[in-house]
């Protein structure tokens, strides 16, 4: 007898109650289950590897698809605020009614004919919500891999195109100690004779070489598509094909432009399965949205809303604040996980920062408030980093939040940034929009 729950929370806890103890690695659970389910797509997917630029990747190419009069499906991870988050149809979020059924489904399924089958909460969720884009009648599937690549849960589906977004260090104690072993990992997406777009500059030879040996149509950024540009517009070339007079794309940020590149390699590349305009493709790349990817919210104070939490997305946010003009003070808001190295983020970051409001966040993964303060203590006497700066912490960011703000100008401005938590933290009741005390508001 299989079990089922009357809202989408009760599921959420029960698979993570399941998760199961000394695992097998590797995807023969999840298939089996998905074969049971009858799982399958009769569309053309995309899935999208990397360790930054995934999720933007993932918005640009789902937006060029519905200027294009597409339905797309996408499938992304973590969420902000709400598990539903993680699911968009034609552009919409999912509801939570929407996806109860898919999660009885991947229950029956897993406990068919008294054989079950163990699966962890991300191998349980993604399931549910590739059954739900299977069953949605979608133009084009766009997947998110969750962690790494080649045992991903998103891997069962065979991609009709493959992106490797920029790699770098994160999640090193699953993925390897070097950036080689990790592309490995993230090369295990591709799929022979069919092709793989990276969008990373400076791939590690892991990539090239995994491509060649399964025969998949490698396009490398710089040698099979390009971008130039100046401060008002830009163009991109690749296989065959040209855009000139190209609008930045919305999600701002230096960075972005070499997704939005790998982004039109992709459609380039599977143009015979899913043909798009070039209308669609400059309107698309013009209103493309993502929460938490270098979001500035206009106010006063100015509110930036970042997830960078690796030593390259750090050290793009840094780039990107210093890129943006003169602040009189910038107030950081910032939680993390304890896994992380955040010594050469920090350090990175630092130097831009004169107010500190560190935050404990509601997982046992991440450090606390007082943990991160230690860690600039410390960085502060042995790497010589500013000690004009306050440091205070809080119990979660929306505290942490409400602080900066209370001590903020006008013209300051408040960058919230760290784990997923943090900027989700924020983000609970809506997109916050500050006005600073003394403007009479």
């Amino acid at each position: 007898m299989h079990t089922t729950f009357p809202s989408l929370d009760e599921w959420l806890a029960y698979c993570e109650r399941l998760h199961p103890q000394n695992i097998a690695l590797g995807l023969d659970r999840v298939r089996e289950v998905a074969q049971r389910m009858g799982l399958h797509f009769e569309c053309p997917v995309i899935t999208v590897a990397g360790t930054n630029g995934k999720g933007s990747t993932c918005a640009m190419l789902e937006a060029v698809a519905l200027q294009s009069g597409y339905r797309p499906g996408v499938f992304t991870s973590p969420h902000l605020v709400h598990f539903e988050e993680r699911c968009r149809v034609g552009g919409e979020i999912v509801s939570a009614q929407q996806l109860m059924a898919h999660f009885e489904q991947v229950e029956q399924a897993r406990v068919q004919d008294g054989k079950e089958v163990a699966l962890t909460y991300f191998e349980f969720t993604t399931l549910a919500i590739l059954h739900l884009m299977s069953q949605s009648k979608l133009d084009v599937a766009i997947l998110e891999v969750g962690l790494g690549g080649r045992l991903d849960a998103t891997n069962i589906v065979d991609a009709d195109c493959a992106v490797i977004t920029s790699i770098d260090l994160d999640h090193m104690e699953l993925l390897g100690p070097d950036r080689e072993s990790i592309g490995r990992e993230k090369a295990g997406i591709m799929r022979a004779g069919r092709p793989v777009v990276v969008s990373d500059p400076v791939p590690p030879q892991s990539v090239i070489d995994h491509a060649a040996e399964i025969g998949a149509d490698l396009w490398r950024f710089g040698k099979d598509f390009n971008y130039d540009g100046d401060k008002q517009q830009w163009g991109w070339a690749g296989r065959g094909r040209r855009y000139a007079g190209l609008a930045y794309p919305a999600l701002r940020g230096a960075n972005q432009l070499v997704n939005a590149a790998g982004v039109l390699a992709a459609f380039e590349a599977i143009r015979s399965l899913l043909p798009v305009t070039a209308q669609a493709v400059r309107t698309g790349l013009s209103m493309v949205e993502l929460p938490g990817r270098f979001q500035i919210v206009p106010g006063q104070p100015t509110l930036v809303l970042d997830v960078a939490h690796n030593p390259h997305s750090v050290a793009a946010l840094t780039a990107n604040l210093d890129a943006m003009g003169y602040f009189p003070r910038t107030h950081a808001v910032f939680g993390a996980m304890a896994d992380k190295d955040w010594v050469p983020m920090l350090t990175k970051v630092a130097p831009l920062i004169d107010h500190w409001y560190f935050t404990d966040l509601p997982t046992a993964r991440a450090d606390s408030a007082q943990g991160l303060k230690a860690k600039l203590e410390e960085l502060q006497a042995t790497a010589g980093l500013r000690k004009d700066v306050s440091l205070q912490t809080f119990a979660s960011p929306q505290q942490a939040l409400d602080a900066a703000v209370e001590a903020s100008d006008a013209a300051d401005r408040i960058v919230v940034f760290g784990s997923f938590f943090t900027v989700g933290g924020v983000l609970q009741n809506g997109t916050p929009r500050l006005s600073a005390k003394h403007l009479g508001h």
